[in-house]
């Protein structure tokens, strides 16, 4: 085994060295506290590994993802989401007599129990579709209290399924409430992403059919976005879950966090820079020259990544699907028209070059799902729908592992030292 040596003053200590399967190291410190009394500092646990998984390998120097060990752009180019899905949760890729059993078990649990409705009408129309769908999720362990023990398999499958099949019709009956149009139940007969579609988008005077292009446009954006390794939902959904919190609550507070703008909210806040870049005077240099001045509050959305200091593979993929859409729909969008151009400057900029802000997966994902026809504040929700079976696998994960202990991070603490109480008078 392994070790590393830390000195502190005069005392040496031994701490093991964990390595993973693609060669990661990491220097296990659960006992540096007892041992010397010292805790480390991570702000954003940066460097910090709380877990052993093998769901999901990133490399950020490199540009890869993989999902259980299969690249990302074959999945992307290759797979059906809900195959991916299931490869998540098991770990291996479905026969296919298991991905059609896994299909009919997800499309037969589409339908919302009626009574749920009254759940959305609660609501303001103008509410973030993103806290309405927190919110269902987090109801639904009210609705189905026979699947809550998270120590309970069985619960736990009938739960996954009901959370990946319901989660559409309740993110298009978020949108239809929000717009004052009948909700639109789901149709057995269509595929996952079609079925979404049709519910989004099809009204009772005139029928919608989804256009097979778009369908599988949206059928890859859910596999790029069906997990992304310990980013902070995914963290969230883990900590909740580890106080041995139901799936349905753990999932509930992975939304929560997706929706901060930081997170799943960065591609809404690309369409809205790309708004404000095609609607004000100026060419696409002024704005890079303003987003490298450290005095001005603008900046560039979707260039740069937490973890990646190379191409998000998912990007190149998103782009290329993009362009697939718009060709399709015969459409001459100046916001795309708009990124490809900043895209072009800022990879030719030695300021962006130098600090590695390559475009990632947001960048041009809000202008495809524009294209579709979603809303602006829809875009999360849709990213939401694709990280779905990542935070279920995630949650199962950590169940699973003996090892796991609640989670409990340390701080250093910088407030008054002791006291005394002197009363309201201050005598």
């Amino acid at each position: 085994m392994q070790e590393a040596s830390l000195t502190i003053g005069d005392r040496t200590v031994t701490l093991p060295i964990t390595v993973g399967s693609e060669g990661e190291m990491a220097i296990d410190i659960s006992n540096l506290r007892k041992e010397t009394g010292f805790t480390t500092f991570d702000r954003g646990f940066g460097n910090t590994a709380e877990t052993k998984s093998a769901i999901t390998f990133i490399d950020g120097e490199k540009g890869i993802l993989r999902y259980r060990g299969y690249p990302i752009e074959q999945l992307a180019e290759n797979a059906d989401f809900l195959e991916v899905a299931w490869l998540l949760s098991s770990g291996e890729l479905p026969t296919r007599p298991q991905l059609e059993t896994f299909t009919e078990e997800i499309t037969s649990h589409s339908l919302v129990r009626e009574d749920m409705k009254h759940l959305f009408e609660a609501f303001p129309h103008a509410a973030h579709p993103m806290q309405i769908l927190a919110s269902e999720v987090s109801a639904m362990a009210s609705y189905y209290p026979d699947a809550l023990n998270p120590n309970d398999e069985e619960a736990v499958r009938i739960s996954t399924t009901r959370l990946i099949s319901k989660v559409i019709t309740m993110a298009a009956w978020s949108y239809k409430y929000r717009v004052h149009q009948p909700y639109v139940y789901p149709r057995n007969d269509l595929d996952y992403s079609s079925r979404f579609l049709h519910m989004m988008f099809s009204v009772p005077a005139e029928e919608y059919e989804p256009d097979p292009v778009i369908s599988n446009a949206l059928n890859t954006l859910f596999i790029l976005h069906a997990d992304h390794e310990q980013n902070c939902s995914a963290s969230t959904v883990r900590i909740v879950g580890s106080g041995q919190a139901n799936l349905f609550s753990s999932i509930a507070s992975g939304i929560h966090a997706l929706s901060g703008p930081l997170h799943g909210g960065a591609n809404q806040s690309v369409v809205e820079m790309l708004t404000e870049m095609v609607e004000q005077p100026g060419d696409v240099g002024h704005w890079v020259e303003r987003a490298k001045d450290k005095d001005d509050p603008f900046r560039l959305m979707g260039f740069g990544h937490r973890v990646y200091r190379n191409f998000d593979p998912r990007a190149m993929i998103i782009k290329k699907v993009a362009q697939d859409v718009l060709d399709m729909l015969g459409l001459d969008d100046p916001l795309l028209d708009m990124a490809m151009e900043l895209e072009k400057i800022v990879l030719d900029d030695e300021y962006f070059v130098s600090r590695k802000l390559y475009p990632n997966v947001d960048f041009y994902s809000g202008v495809i799902y524009r294209a579709m026809g979603f809303p602006t504040d829809m875009f999360t929700v849709l990213f939401a729908i694709g990280r779905m079976p990542g935070w279920i696998a995630q949650w199962n994960e950590m169940h699973r592992d003996p090892t796991t202990r609640i989670g409990r991070p340390r701080q250093i603490y910088t407030g008054e030292t002791e006291r005394n109480y002197p009363g309201i008078d201050g005598s």
